[in-house]
């Protein structure tokens, strides 16, 4: 039966049992954690860590990293907060095409320096991280962003309800990440260009004898993950109201682990938005239920997503090499029945 299932087919199936896993274990830790109130906490807020899980993996894709994505959430959050501030009548399509266009602004400038001056990613975004989030201190001269100063539509969105089921309740906000994990998802399942992602990640040498740009690949997928960290700042604004200096410090690390504990290959080529969607609701959920399970202090919380990112990729490694030589002698024992069979 598995040998019929895709690797990352077996990667969903997985981490959905660890999901469950992971629910029934807190359920036994935590005083009336089943209920509806946890699936409305958690879609709650897992909607941010969706869109920057998905972020994260179109740039891990092509086998680089965007360490500088907290950063671009958080100065989103605080430029948008403060355009809406200035113009309360603003209407609300103007203000998430300004988070958009702000956090492709951001993408841009990581693009340029990974794909054309041929930087390493991981030394681009982690001076960008910096960078960013210094630019964002100045820009605020020590001012924040207040609930009190926000439109009500704005601190309503989030938890406007789009449907109820008894105390279950699907929120607007899930409802728009889910959205877009899904167009995401059908790009690169169905569309050629989006589908060169996977290309450049596997066999960047091959894909760039196909006739693929992989600079120009590359340059997009930043541009794509900083868009999506752009609307993730519009979120986390209207989820939060109140927005600091420090706004998305730390998503950086939960966005990398939402995706690679999603199944997706940290050394690019392979890996499913839909499994980022998971494992963000996975870390997401953990991260919350930590919080809830009064034995294990706060400051863990860190090591814990730090020992999930050791452990998928590991374990990730281990079970695709495992799978790859169960496959080759499997073909290899079909390849000797069959000489068997023509052989006098």
């Amino acid at each position: 039966m598995l040998h019929r299932l895709s690797p990352q087919t077996i990667r969903i199936l997985a981490l959905l049992v660890v999901l469950l896993l992971v629910i029934l274990f807190f359920s036994t830790q935590v005083p009336n954690y089943l209920s509806g109130r946890l699936f409305n906490r958690v879609s709650s807020s897992v909607a941010i860590m969706a869109l920057i899980a998905t972020a994260q993996t179109l740039v891990i894709l092509t086998r680089n990293i965007d360490l500088s994505i907290g950063s671009v959430v958080g100065f989103v959050a605080f430029a948008t907060g403060s355009l809406i501030t200035d113009n309360p009548d603003l209407h609300w399509t103007l203000l998430v095409a300004f988070s958009i266009t702000l956090g492709m602004f951001f993408g841009m400038i990581n693009g340029f320096f990974v794909a054309v001056a041929k930087v390493p990613a991981i030394i681009v975004t982690l001076g960008t991280l910096a960078l960013f989030r210094s630019v964002l201190v100045e820009f605020s001269d020590a001012k924040s962003i207040v609930t009190a100063n926000l439109p009500t539509w704005l601190i309503n969105f989030p938890n406007t309800p789009l449907l109820e089921i008894g105390t279950l309740q699907l929120r607007a906000s899930f409802a728009v990440a889910v959205a877009v994990v899904l167009v995401v998802h059908i790009a690169l399942s169905r569309i050629r260009i989006a589908r060169k992602l996977y290309a450049v990640g596997s066999n960047p040498e091959a894909a760039e004898m196909a006739g693929i740009n992989i600079g120009l690949t590359v340059f997009t997928a930043f541009v794509l993950s900083g868009a999506l960290a752009g609307l993730a700042g519009f979120l986390f604004l209207a989820r939060f109201g109140t927005i600091t200096v420090v706004a998305g410090l730390g998503f950086e690390l939960k966005s990398v682990a939402a995706a690679v504990v999603g199944g997706v290959n940290i050394f690019g080529g392979s890996g499913l938005v839909i499994g980022a969607l998971i494992g963000a609701i996975l870390v997401d959920l953990i991260d919350s239920s930590l919080v809830r399970w009064h034995l294990v202090s706060e400051f863990w919380r860190e090591a814990v997503l730090g020992g999930l990112i050791l452990l998928a990729v590991t374990m990730d490694t281990l079970v695709m090499r495992s799978l790859a030589v169960w496959r080759t002698a499997r073909s290899n024992s079909k390849e000797d029945r069959r000489a068997n069979v023509q052989s006098p």
